[in-house]
């Protein structure tokens, strides 16, 4: 199986199944001289590791990464980048595949298991294998190192919406997304997210969920037009990660309820020299190319697909079935979706930092004088 890499010259190429004894990764392209602790990468993989809370999968992974290349050590435990590929591990530690050993023979709807047979001639029945959201914790690392490679721009995801219960964003607090066990930064609307997860997760269901990640401090200029949009280049690593749906930048979908006015994102000349503009409908990005404004982006998950309800099937040998499927599962798997999306926004951001710098040099250019 090929494509298990994404970027131009910031390259991540990911390895490993759900149920195998380790995942890891290499980053090809990092830049040398970028300074990193093993506890950014540790951090930011906390933040997604399962079994934090009742509101994800009970299975206890405490996603210990080590960085096997690509680094030397300075003092305080800093670790420099070398120009050369970075690889890192995870081991796996409390897989179970018994718990799957019932539906070896049995698709289950929703999940990859059928795509997978008919493309392959075999599956790994073993939580998915390689179609596992495990592998996500992967980027997540990756993500990690990325954001090094970004001056001055900060990622923040949040969960916007569980299921039917959407966040005022009147109440929008950003630390308040730390606080809640679903990065919620409405603190109202994660309490009743408790209560409606609370009673779904024990019906034996499941619910989806909208993710949102912006990116500030973006400079402007990155990006190319056609083949190199910046924005279809996030749109393609969100919709990437396992269960999601629907991606938007900016307005989205919403947008085609606007007229031209209300969707224009006027302009005024600021104090400073630079043009200002007057809203960001556009998401920070205007033909595919960044604006300097906050690049904004959103992405829907789907329901977790491994739910306790009898559902209908087929087996491998063309039988009508019934499965249930058993085990560990996330209630609603947006939740852990969050640092993998602001993760897979960091490694796009660095690819087109490093394409920019590569073609037109660095920092990018302003229409107008300083």
């Amino acid at each position: 199986m090929s494509f298990n890499s994404f970027g131009l010259l910031f390259r991540v190429t990911t390895f490993g199944e759900s149920h195998g004894p380790a995942i890891g990764g290499v980053i090809d392209g990092c830049p040398p001289g970028i300074r990193f602790k093993l506890e950014d990468v540790q951090g930011a993989l906390d933040r997604r590791r399962p079994g934090q809370s009742r509101f994800t999968t009970q299975r206890r992974e405490p996603d210990e990464v080590r960085i096997l290349s690509g680094t030397l050590e300075e003092a305080d435990g800093v670790l420099v980048s070398t120009g050369t590929p970075i690889a890192f591990l995870i081991e796996n530690v409390d897989q179970r595949s018994k718990d799957y050993a019932a539906i070896s023979e049995s698709y289950r709807p929703g999940h990859a298991d059928y795509a997978y047979d008919v493309k392959y001639g075999l599956r790994d029945h073993r939580g998915g294998g390689r179609s596992s959201a495990r592998e996500t914790a992967v980027r997540v690392a990756a993500g990690a190192i990325a954001a090094k490679v970004l001056p001055g721009v900060t990622i923040t995801g949040a969960l916007v919406q569980m299921g039917e219960i959407a966040i005022d964003r009147n109440n929008w607090d950003d630390a308040e997304i730390g606080r809640n066990p679903f990065f919620c930064p409405d603190a109202k609307a994660a309490e009743r997210m408790a209560d409606y997860l609370d009673g779904i997760r024990k019906s034996g269901s499941s619910v989806g969920a909208v993710i949102e990640v912006v990116a500030e401090g973006v400079p402007p200029g990155l990006g190319a037009p056609i083949y190199g949009k910046l924005d279809a280049d996030l749109a393609s690593a969100l919709m990437s990660i396992n269960a999601v749906k629907g991606v938007e930048i900016g307005e989205g979908f919403a947008s085609a309820a606007l007229t031209g006015e209300n969707n224009a994102d006027e302009m005024r000349m600021g104090n400073d020299g630079r043009p200002v503009f007057l809203a960001n409908h556009a998401g920070g990005i205007l033909g595919g190319i960044s604006t300097g404004q906050p690049v904004v982006t959103r992405f829907a998950v789907k329901p977790t697909s491994s739910i306790l309800t009898p559902r209908r099937t087929v087996t491998r040998h063309g039988e009508d079935a019934e499965i249930v499927t058993k085990g560990r599962h996330d209630p609603c798997v947006g939740i852990r979706a969050v640092p993998v999306g602001e993760a897979m926004v960091a490694c796009v951001l660095a690819d087109h930092f490093l394409r920019h710098r590569g073609q037109v040099g660095t920092p990018p250019a302003w229409p107008f004088p300083r």
